[in-house]
């Protein structure tokens, strides 16, 4: 599903991921753990397509068959939008719009049919107890509801793989259980591949399996 091959990274003269290898199978959920400062969210970024390589000649990053890096920067937006889910710490929901419309935002962009998207977002809203709450604005929902809006928003396109940046870091701990317990359930049902940077430790033990960055480099 992903395979990375001497990913480099610099930010001027500061060397950020340093010839990162890595392998993950379809339907896998990996979390990604380290110190701040090791490279976590920047490999993230990278692996979703987020952010841009430094160029090394024998650099390779395939994501579901595609050779990633030798897409034009208009095809690569249409590959991020079909087949990339994306989940943040802090929702990234539109404040102006409500929960089932920040939820259809990736599927417009798609430029798929109003009425299928709308319905298909009503049933994702309801399979994560939000059917409640589809017409309400992000400020009049709960953290974790927000969270769960955002889920719904990366699911909407059916993507292959989904990228988490610290899911529960902002989560009270309960709420944060769910949402783990959540990812789980996801890939059961619907087969997705999870990438995780997280601080939770006991998320990170959960995933099929851990990947811990030291200074630019998993270890």
């Amino acid at each position: 599903m992903i395979k990375a091959y001497n990913i480099h990274k610099y930010y001027d003269d500061l060397h950020v991921l340093k010839g990162v290898n890595l392998h993950i199978k379809k339907g896998e959920i990996v979390s990604i753990v380290g110190a701040s400062g090791a490279g976590k969210t920047t490999l993230l970024q990278i692996l979703g397509t987020l952010d841009k390589i430094s160029k090394n000649t024998d650099s390779q990053l395939e994501i579901n068959g595609e050779n990633i890096l030798s897409l034009s920067d208009k095809n690569l937006s249409k590959f991020r939008n079909q087949h990339l889910g994306f989940i943040f710490q802090f929702h990234q929901l539109l404040p102006e719009f409500s929960a089932l419309e920040n939820v259809c935002i990736p599927a417009f962009i798609a430029n798929r049919d109003k009425k299928e998207v709308e319905e298909e977002a009503k049933k994702l809203l309801d399979y994560l107890g939000l059917s409640h709450r589809m017409n309400h604005k992000p400020n009049e929902l709960s953290g974790g509801e927000q969270q769960r809006v955002a889920v719904a928003r990366a699911l909407i396109n059916k993507p292959a793989v989904i990228f988490a940046d610290e899911p529960s870091g902002n989560l009270d701990t309960h709420t944060a259980e769910n949402l783990h317990q959540l990812f789980f359930k996801l890939r059961d049902e619907f087969g997705q591949t999870f990438v995780i940077v997280t601080h939770n430790e006991e998320l990170a033990e959960m995933a099929d399996r851990k990947l811990t960055m030291v200074d630019g480099n998993i270890v």
